[in-house]
């Protein structure tokens, strides 16, 4: 669908997907009404959006309104990251998520995109296809899980299309100074001769955000209604090699000192996306373009 005269809505607009998928939408031409907690974070689009601040913990029986009544809703915010195990996501943030997502739907939002997780799979490892059942074991991962089920039930008394888009790793400009990618940057400028990490061979799904923010964008532009559909690479990858591939790419030297850490014991050892749906997606629509 062409982005005219379409109003996108973005919750979590500062965050590290959020800040790329307004910069997508901002290129192709869309009308953007950013949310946030904080109308600084947004100083720069002065202008080019329209900000609304707001929480989603806050309690607003007219939040549709307050949004400017958008087309589509992309939905990003989640807080309490990267703490996978506070129970903080099952307690407060799960139902706060479902408060506002629900006032949104019940007031005539049409179309919901909304960000999932790769850990709703919990500690299954292999190739993981939408169609799996999912047995999540960090709060973080059951939290989501509850979410989506909950959307899915609300579809029953409210018509709205419906996208549960399943992140997996992500990598790129702007990431939480705390991952992996950014730590190993700034080991670099300290000019450290090591750097500290796991043994690197577990198997993950890494992801570029900006490609991510690409298929959010397009998926709130078609207005789908696929349900759950994880946006993965499809490929598994070593953290080691990714690590690897990341220093030669930079031209840097520095020495890996593999096994410092411990693998996690919240994510299984070898995983990745089944990427079939996501790709029967993307031909489809680019054969209607």
């Amino acid at each position: 669908m062409k982005p005219v005269g379409l109003k996108v809505a973005v919750s979590g607009a500062s965050g590290f997907v959020g800040r790329h998928v307004v910069k997508e939408l901002l290129s192709l031409g869309c009308s953007v009404i950013v949310v946030g907690r904080n109308r600084q974070y947004f100083e720069e689009l002065k202008g080019l959006v329209n900000i609304v601040e707001m929480d989603v913990e806050e309690r607003i029986t007219d939040i549709y309104q307050r949004l400017g009544s958008p087309d589509v809703l992309i939905h990003l915010a989640w807080s309490g990251l990267p703490n996978y195990k506070s129970v903080h996501h099952i307690d407060t943030e799960y139902f706060n998520q479902y408060w506002f997502l629900r006032g949104l739907v019940r007031d005539g939002l049409k179309s919901l995109v909304v960000a999932g997780t790769c850990f709703e799979y919990g500690l299954q490892n292999g190739r993981l296809s939408e169609e799996i059942v999912c047995e999540p074991v960090n709060p973080y991962g059951f939290a989501k899980n509850c979410l989506r089920r909950s959307l899915e039930f609300l579809k029953d008394e409210y018509e709205f299309d419906f996208v549960w888009a399943r992140l997996f790793y992500l990598f790129g400009e702007g990431q939480a100074p705390t991952s992996l990618l950014p730590q190993l940057e700034k080991a670099v400028e300290s000019k450290q001769n090591s750097f500290d990490m796991s043994g690197g061979e577990q198997l993950r799904d890494f992801m570029s955000v900006v490609e991510v923010a690409k298929v959010l964008v397009k998926l709130a532009l078609s207005r789908a209604d696929l349900g759950i559909i994880n946006i993965c690479s499809g490929a598994p990858r070593s953290v080691r090699s990714l690590v690897e591939g990341f220093i030669a790419e930079n031209g840097w030297n520095i020495k890996l000192n593999l096994g410092r850490y411990p693998y996690p014991d919240y994510e299984p050892f070898a995983f990745w996306g089944d990427r079939r749906k996501l790709d029967t997606y993307l031909d489809s629509t680019a054969i209607n373009e």
